[in-house]
């Protein structure tokens, strides 16, 4: 499982926002976001650019980082 470090998510809609993006990222799955302590976790496929999923999150608005 990877785990990303999210800062800037405050409600339900942002972590919604968050698992919607990556739930539509091929080869994630299993996505779980938390308001608390502010991450995203899931399984990634090898072939799966963990620096293109930090940036489909910080094109959201939000700070991420591995």
């Amino acid at each position: 499982m990877t785990t990303i470090r999210i800062s800037g998510m405050s409600c339900g809609h942002c972590t919604g926002s968050v698992t919607k993006a990556l739930n539509a990222i091929p080869g994630i799955s299993n996505v779980q976001v938390s308001l608390s302590p502010g991450q995203a976790s899931f399984d990634a496929a090898p072939e799966v650019d963990l620096k293109a999923v930090v940036q489909t999150i910080r094109d959201l608005g939000f700070e991420a980082e591995l």
